[in-house]
């Protein structure tokens, strides 16, 4: 009788401290690993590390090693890919930054998985016992993805994750902002999964908290108001990422408050009219031009609790530009909010307009260069130095954050303090995400020289 194939999956940490490994105190289950595990086959022994939580063991005898590549952790990525490797076991890369930079990709790997793995991964498997692996695995976009596939949710087990379900209802967004990767990486395409197995899914895990990881849950309107319908009877708490057009839609609206939506990530970039041009982020374009004031009074009218998404350093930006939008959000007392520096990622308009323009820092591979940080500038803003933009977007954090502003915006009547379920969820979050703010900050990518403990 032949030995059972060992399989690990690995989800690589981001990188480290000056001194030691960076500790993510707000980790989420890594879906796609359990979806991955969910189209293995029950004969194949499989076992999931999460690197922000415990060592890889790299002489367990494992056959393969499958990671999880993310832009943030490439760098780290390619450090276990190597250990792996220098053991002999062949390891296979893919995640969207994989599918983005495959050239740069398949020199840390035997093989990559390029795009979604729902076809391809099936095929590598019976290569694997073959010893026939092929150097790339091309997976065609589904219309309906993850169809038939339950996620293995007890490769988490014991782990120790935030309280909430990720799952996801689709792929993709249509829309063609310059600065995403997603639409590179789904070519402007937006996939919806057969609702019924979303809410097969649903019943078949015991959690009523739900993170749908939707790059934007509504960019099918239609398709959503189905959703909301089946979800209505399961009576699950449930977030996401949808974008502000949304609110043109009251049918679509009232489905959403009524299938238990306590709020969504929103992409408002920036306040600024010309900021929202640039970038091409038209579904902003209807409701920035009165500063955002009627998308905030629906928000609330509806009892959302917004997560406010800004990006920090576009051309239209300057020093006061962006101090006026971290008054805006405080002003404005969103449950939530990201101050993101604007990231180059390669294949979106964003990088090909900066490369043209020689204004690529780090030698344009910010994501591997040894001396590059978490939250730096990585390239040459329009209006301010490198270091003034990494500046001004961590003094955005830190007031956002702040004891004065977490107490001030949790009074927030018709978000925050709506139910006391809600009034929990305020104050047991915004103090971890405080953390973060000053945990993440200048975090050097990778472990550097050899593991690090």
């Amino acid at each position: 009788m032949s030995r059972r194939l060992k399989i690990a999956l690995i989800y690589p940490n981001i990188g480290r401290k000056e001194h030691s490994m960076f500790l993510d105190g707000a980790k989420m289950e890594p879906l796609g690993l359990a979806v991955l595990a969910g189209l293995t086959p029950k004969d194949i022994e499989l076992v999931m590390f999460d690197d922000r939580l415990e060592q890889i063991p790299y002489d367990a005898g494992f056959d393969l090693a499958a990671i999880s590549v993310q832009i943030f952790t490439a760098r780290r990525s390619y450090e276990i890919s190597e250990e792996f490797r220098k053991r002999g076991v062949p390891v296979a890369l893919g995640g969207v930054h994989v599918t983005l930079v495959p050239e740069e990709a398949e020199q840390y790997a035997d093989t990559l998985i390029l795009g979604d793995a729902e076809h391809s991964w099936p095929v590598l498997i019976e290569d694997l016992k073959k010893g026939t692996l092929q150097k790339r695995y091309m997976c065609r976009p589904s219309e309906h993805p993850q169809n038939g596939v339950l996620p293995r949710r007890e490769i988490f087990k014991n782990k120790r994750y935030l309280p909430i379900s990720l799952m996801q209802f689709s792929r993709g967004c249509p829309n063609k902002c310059s600065f995403c990767a997603s639409s590179v990486y789904f070519d402007k395409h937006h996939y919806t999964r057969e609702i019924s197995g979303v809410v097969e899914e649903i019943k078949a895990q015991k959690r009523k908290l739900i993170f749908f990881t939707d790059d934007n849950i509504v960019a099918d309107k239609e398709a959503a108001k189905e959703l909301f319908k089946a979800l209505i009877p399961l009576k699950i708490r449930w977030v996401s990422q949808a974008s502000m057009d949304m609110l043109e839609d009251e049918e679509l609206m009232k489905l959403l408050v009524k299938s238990g939506c306590l709020g969504n990530v929103i992409g408002f970039e920036s306040i600024a009219s010309g900021g929202i041009s640039n970038m091409q982020k038209s579904t902003n374009a209807h409701f920035v031009s009165d500063g955002y004031k009627y998308a905030i009074k629906e928000l609330r009218r509806y009892g959302q609790q917004t997560w406010a998404a800004f990006t920090l350093g576009h051309d239209s930006d300057t020093a006061e530009s962006i101090k006026q939008t971290c008054r805006f959000a405080l002003d404005n007392k969103f449950t939530f909010a990201a101050f993101n520096i604007l990231n180059p990622y390669p294949g979106t308009e964003l990088y090909k307009k900066l490369e043209a323009e020689n204004r690529l820092l780090y030698d344009g591979k910010w994501w591997l260069h040894p001396q590059y940080r978490f939250n730096y500038a990585s390239f040459m803003p329009k209006n301010m130095s490198p270091e003034e933009l990494t500046e001004l977007s961590f003094w955005c954090r830190r007031m956002w954050s702040s004891s004065a502003s977490i107490i001030k915006r949790a009074f927030e009547p018709q978000t925050n303090m709506r139910t006391p379920y809600r009034f929990f969820t305020y104050l047991a979050y915004n103090p971890l995400f405080r953390r973060e703010v000053y945990n993440k900050q200048g975090i050097l990518f990778g472990y550097g020289e050899g593991e690090k403990s």
